[in-house]
């Protein structure tokens, strides 16, 4: 069902649902300065932080992923 793409949230009780793992845990990367430059433009030009962005890109991509096993 929710395999298929179907809308299972009329199953759910969601007064009770939770997200598992949320919380926050701190990483460090190293990136060239022309990485850094370029996600700053970036980021600028659609008015979000360089950490927003950066957490943005990663989430879209892990999720192609996702949908790709």
């Amino acid at each position: 069902m929710a395999d298929d793409g179907e809308d299972i949230g009329e199953y759910l009780d969601w007064t009770t649902a939770r997200h598992l793992n949320i919380e926050p845990k701190r990483v460090n990367i190293d990136f060239p300065t022309w990485v850094v430059n370029d996600l700053d433009n970036e980021a600028r030009r659609l008015g979000v932080t360089r950490q927003s962005l950066v957490k943005l890109w990663i989430a879209e991509r892990l999720e192609i992923g996702r949908h790709a096993k």
